[in-house]
C-alpha cells in the first residue's frame, strides 16, 4: 500500500474542529450544543452587500485577474486609507480567503528548513501553513498571567538564529484577543530592522478593538516599508466567514512579484465574493457601531461570568471576539471532550476549543481552552451556566 507523504503525516489536525464529530454526536441524542468553539459570528451578513452579488449583471462566470478585480483593489485602497494604511491597488493582491494570504506569504518569504517566530499562543493554522512549506515555528511564550502581552525584546533575540526570517503576529490576536500597543510594534519593528527580517501581521480583526483602544496596521509604521506584510480577510469583519476572500498587502516589489507567481498558479479568487467585497466597503461609517457595541457587551458578560468561577481565571481581551481562559482541570481535551461525551445540564452542553492546539510548546496550555463570544447575550449565559455546573461535578 502506497504511503503518504512525510508533510502529510505531520500536519496538524485543528484543534478548533476536531471535536466536531463528538458535538454532531451530542445532538443527535438530543442535546443542545453552544458553540464557543469556533469563530462563526452569528451577526447577520449585511444584506447590501448580498444583494450586491444577487443582483449582479454577468452573462459569463470569467476568472478574474490573478491579483484580484481592479475595481476591488482600488476599493480597498480607500478601505485601507480610512485605516492610516497607504498603498496603491498594485501593492494589493486578493486572495481566497485570509489562509491563501498566510500561505502565500510564507512561501514567497521562506525556504524549506527556514524559522519564522511566532508569540504563542497563535492561531493553530500557522502551524499548518508553516508545515506545509517545510517551514519551522519558533514559538516564544507569551503568558495568562499579564494577559498574553508581547514577550519581552530579549526573548526575540533568544530566538533569532541564521535560519530566522520572519516574525509572524495577529493583531488583535486569535486566539488570545490582545490587542498589541504602538510601543510594542515599535520592538518588533526594531527587532526586524536589527536582523532583517519580515513582519507577517495578521489583521483580520481589525475594526473589533474596545475600551478605546485602537488598532495600529504593521503597514502603517514609517521603516518597515520594504518588511511589512498585512494579511487580510473580509470572513469576521463583515460576518462573512464563507465568502472567502482575503488580502495579500505589501509594499515590497520583490515579494509582490513572487506573491502573484503564486496567485497565477491558482488562477483567481472567486467572483461573487469580489463582488461582495466590494460592496461591504461602501458600508455606512457606522455600519460597526452596533457591531461593535454588541461584541463589547458579549465580552463583558463571558469575562464576568468566567471570572466568578472558583478556580478560573480570563483576562478580559483587548480585541477580537476570543478569550483565554484557565480552568480548574488538568486537561482541557479531555474535559471538553467530557463535555459532549458525558455531561448535559438542562439538556444543553458548551463547546470550547482546547487550547493546547493553539501551541507550539509540548505540554502548553494543557490547562485553558479559547472561548469565541460569537453568541448573542442570553446563549453566552446559558453556557457558562452548563461549564459553571460542568466544572462542579468533573473529577477527572
Amino acid at each position: 500500500m502506497p504511503k503518504i507523504s512525510h508533510r502529510g503525516a505531520q500536519m496538524p489536525p485543528s484543534p478548533i474542529r476536531k471535536l466536531v464529530p463528538y458535538a454532531e454526536a451530542a445532538k443527535k441524542r438530543g442535546v443542545k450544543v453552544y458553540h464557543l468553539n469556533i469563530g462563526q459570528p452569528d451577526i447577520e451578513t449585511p444584506p447590501s452587500i448580498l444583494d450586491a452579488v444577487r443582483h449582479a449583471d454577468i452573462k459569463v462566470l470569467e476568472y478574474s485577474h490573478s491579483a484580484g478585480m481592479e475595481s476591488y483593489r482600488k476599493k480597498l485602497v480607500t478601505y485601507y486609507e480610512r485605516n492610516n494604511i497607504i498603498v496603491n491597488q498594485n501593492q494589493i493582491i486578493v486572495t481566497t480567503g485570509g489562509s491563501e494570504a498566510i500561505l502565500f506569504a510564507i512561501m514567497s518569504c521562506m525556504d524549506a528548513g527556514d524559522e519564522i517566530i511566532i508569540p504563542e499562543p497563535f492561531y493553530a493554522n500557522y502551524n499548518g501553513f508553516a508545515t506545509s512549506a517545510g517551514v519551522k515555528v519558533v514559538p516564544i511564550p507569551s503568558s495568562i498571567e499579564d494577559g498574553f502581552s508581547l514577550p519581552s525584546i530579549d526573548a526575540f533575540e533568544q530566538a533569532v538564529t541564521q535560519r530566522t526570517k520572519a516574525i509572524m503576529i495577529c493583531n488583535p490576536n486569535n486566539p488570545t484577543g490582545y490587542l498589541y500597543s504602538m510601543e510594542e510594534l515599535q520592538i518588533l519593528k526594531e527587532i526586524c530592522l536589527k536582523h532583517d527580517l519580515f513582519l507577517l501581521s495578521d489583521e483580520a480583526y481589525r475594526e473589533f478593538c474596545y475600551d478605546g483602544l485602537k488598532h495600529i496596521s504593521a503597514l502603517s509604521i514609517p521603516g518597515l516599508e520594504q518588511h511589512a506584510i498585512l494579511l487580510d480577510t473580509i470572513s469576521k469583519r463583515y460576518s462573512a466567514c464563507g465568502g472567502r476572500i482575503g488580502a495579500f498587502v505589501t509594499k515590497n516589489q520583490q515579494v509582490l512579484d513572487a506573491a502573484m507567481k503564486f496567485a497565477q498558479a491558482r488562477l483567481s479568487p472567486p467572483t461573487f465574493a469580489q463582488i461582495l467585497g466590494e460592496a461591504a466597503v461602501d458600508l455606512p461609517a457606522n455600519y460597526f457601531d452596533e457591531v461593535h457595541e454588541e461584541y463589547t457587551k458579549r465580552r463583558d458578560l463571558l469575562v464576568k461570568r468566567l471570572n466568578s468561577m472558583p478556580g478560573v481565571m480570563c483576562p478580559n481581551p483587548g480585541g477580537a471576539f476570543y478569550a483565554m481562559a484557565r480552568l480548574p482541570v488538568a486537561d482541557t481535551e479531555k474535559f471538553c471532550q467530557w463535555l459532549l461525551e458525558d455531561f448535559n445540564y438542562n439538556g444543553a452542553t458548551v463547546m470550547m476549543a482546547p487550547a493546547a492546539g493553539f501551541y507550539a510548546t509540548k505540554g502548553k496550555g494543557q490547562n485553558e481552552v479559547r472561548l469565541a463570544y460569537v453568541l448573542n447575550s442570553n446563549d453566552i449565559n446559558a453556557a457558562m451556566d452548563c461549564l459553571q455546573e460542568a466544572l462542579k461535578v468533573y473529577s477527572h
